[in-house]
């Protein structure tokens, strides 16, 4: 008689559905991390992707004003971008790169200016360290033609 019993009460409690919701805890709980995580760092990427971009095409706003030049030997361009990416709260200029030309469309001359820039995704490399992946770093990139009003020389 006592083995029936201590044997109903074994099935019983293997029946028992005490703790699973702990169990489903511990196994969703990671899942929904990294997706919170990847979220803050997708914003703050769209959100300096849009501060490249601007920063490219404020660069070739002024590079083709007839007072300035597109290129590397005057730094009017480069400064502009730079105003605009620390106003933007990018001041660490070792994390961007400007490159300034002046290229030929057509019969006019325009002003391209590419800005890029390293963007670091601090959630996302936590979980990279912790599962052994390799994701801390993506490359932004942003670039603006604009065309001058003088003629391209033929």
């Amino acid at each position: 008689m006592a083995a029936l019993t201590i044997s109903r009460r074994l099935r019983s409690r293997a029946r028992s559905q005490r703790g699973a919701e702990l169990i489903e805890l511990v196994l969703v709980t990671p899942i929904f991390l990294i997706l919170i995580g990847a979220m803050f760092d997708f914003g703050f990427l769209f959100r300096n992707w849009e501060v490249v971009t601007n920063a490219a095409r404020e660069g070739a706003r002024v590079g083709v004003l007839p007072a300035y030049k597109c290129d590397n030997t005057t730094t009017d361009v480069s400064d502009r971008i730079t105003a605009y990416m620390n106003s933007s709260g990018i001041t660490d200029s070792k994390t961007y790169v400007i490159t300034l030309r002046n290229a030929a469309v057509g019969k006019f001359n325009a002003c391209v200016v590419d800005v890029q820039l390293t963007q670091s995704l601090p959630s996302l490399s936590i979980f990279g360290k912790i599962f052994g992946g390799n994701f801390g770093n993506v490359q932004l990139h942003g670039a603006a033609v604009m065309r001058t009003e003088s003629q391209a020389a033929s």
